[in-house]
């Protein structure tokens, strides 16, 4: 180097950039032996037990007995959690890490691409507020649609929480569950929610709430070391304390009760006079609200759904599966209810949503985000190919930006063609620690416009500097 013609600045720019290069691999390498160890140990115990890991039901015996929704997905988690532990160590083990394995990496724009994120990303995407207080994980999590404008969160922890979006303040609680909440979706006029629940219901119920007087705007500008995908605390271990001294809500405002399984989703239809729910019993139920009547049962998947969502503007309704198919169902017609299938994943739909326009963008546990053309449903118009299952997906409503969640603990941006934008910031210090359940977009506002939950027990508020994202593009 001594002989090198490089200008001094450059010089050092670069070895700093291989000193990162080297702390990366180091990372890879210890977590790889770490999750070896793991799936060494936890082999060794399914042995004892006379179980494997590929063989656990979660719909057979005390889990079905009991309808407990977390036992049951985190059963689920592990299997692709383990799949790709087992699909890491080929690549990032010391013993397979050949020529062959750094271009199936891409090589050396592999390296480029990440520094490219990282430095990209501190930019256009910060971390605003943390909403910690629930005792389990958070499987899902929306934003109200009237005033006041309020975060919601659903919780294995059998609650649901509402939150001051500006001071990460808990607000009110409801705990008329008897499970695992597993959704939460905000009524489009009037101050009601619905929640889904591993009791087998689902609820509406009311609420009030009085916001908290605003405080002064976080400091952002910390830097930050997003891609360390190591994490030095234990699962839970978050910062600040639960909601001590809330309101709490008991009582539902209906009940809807005609699942035989874990209803693991439900959302309004357009107007807010119907909603649907979605179960592990294989069905959607189309409900009246105002009578809690159950007025069409939607079936037709071969297996768990998974989630169900309802189009802004029209009675349509989609359901997703763990078929490998989501399934799109027309209420415009009240004398047809038409249903259409669509086939191109390769493992267990996690969601399918629909976007302002004529487009369904789906996700799965194949790693894939498929965007659809309603119009033509033969085969998706882009296809988004990532390196680990694919979480409850959001569009935005103005840009159509599609955020990721992740098992990995990641969450990435997207635009509806397919390029990615951004990922957001994540660090020992920052970002979530366990797997990313959802995402919701919150245009209404200019700086809290996007939230983020996991099974870290905590949701996140983010400013996602939409313009400067898209300009970059």
């Amino acid at each position: 180097m001594e002989d090198s013609k490089l200008p001094l600045a450059l010089r050092s720019n670069l070895l700093d950039l291989f000193g990162q290069i080297e702390r990366e691999f180091e990372n890879l390498y210890i977590e790889n032996l770490e999750l070896r160890r793991e799936i060494e140990s936890l082999n060794e115990r399914l042995t004892g037990d006379g179980q494997a890991v590929e063989g656990g039901d979660p719909t057979k015996g005390a889990l079905k007995t009991k309808a407990s929704h977390s036992t049951s997905q985190l059963s689920q988690k592990l299997k692709t959690t383990y799949k790709a532990s087992t699909s890491k160590g080929k690549l990032g083990g010391p013993r397979n890490f050949s020529v062959a394995t750094w271009e199936l990496w891409g090589g050396d724009s592999w390296i480029v691409s990440s520094f490219k994120a990282t430095t990209g990303s501190r930019a256009l995407c910060q971390l605003l507020k943390e909403y910690v207080g629930h005792r389990d994980g958070i499987w899902d999590l929306s934003v109200t649609r009237t005033q006041p404008v309020v975060l919601g969160t659903a919780s294995a922890d059998h609650s649901a929480l509402l939150w001051s979006i500006e001071t990460g303040k808990c607000l009110l609680r409801y705990a008329g569950h008897a499970g695992s909440v597993n959704s939460i979706k905000f009524h489009p006029t009037e101050q009601m929610a619905l929640t889904a629940s591993g009791d087998q219901t689902a609820h509406i119920w009311r609420y009030m709430v009085q916001l908290p007087a605003p405080q002064p705007p976080p400091d952002v500008s910390a830097p930050c070391d997003e891609d360390q995908d190591s994490s030095d605390r234990e699962e839970g271990e978050v910062d600040g304390e639960g909601p001590c001294e809330v309101p709490t809500v008991r009582v539902a405002t209906a009940t809807l009760k005609s699942h035989q399984g874990v209803v693991i989703a439900a959302d309004w239809l357009v107007g807010g006079r119907q909603v649907v729910t979605a179960s592990w019993d294989r069905a959607a139920n189309l409900y009246e609200v105002e009578t809690s009547e159950l007025v069409h049962t939607l079936t037709g998947h071969d297996q768990e759904l998974t989630h169900c969502c309802t189009h802004p503007t029209q009675r349509l309704v989609v359901t997703s599966s763990r078929d490998t198919t989501f399934r799109l169902w027309d209420f415009r017609d009240p004398s047809i209810h038409s249903v259409n299938v669509f086939q191109g994943h390769t493992d267990t739909v996690t969601s399918a949503v629909f976007t302002v326009g004529d487009n369904v963008v789906s996700g799965s546990d194949d790693r894939t985000v498929k965007v659809w053309d309603l119009k033509n449903m033969r085969s998706p118009i882009a296809t988004i190919r990532t390196d680990s299952a694919v979480n409850r997906i959001s569009v935005s409503a103005n840009q159509k930006i599609i955020a990721l969640p992740h098992d990995n603990r990641q969450v990435r941006l997207f635009d509806m063609s397919g390029v990615r934008l951004a990922r957001l910031p994540r660090s020992n210090r920052m970002g979530h620690r366990r797997m990313v359940c959802c995402t919701a977009w919150n245009e209404e506002n200019q700086s809290c416009n996007l939230f983020t939950c996991g099974f870290d027990r905590q949701a996140i508020g983010w400013n996602i500097n939409i313009p400067a994202l898209l300009q970059e593009k």
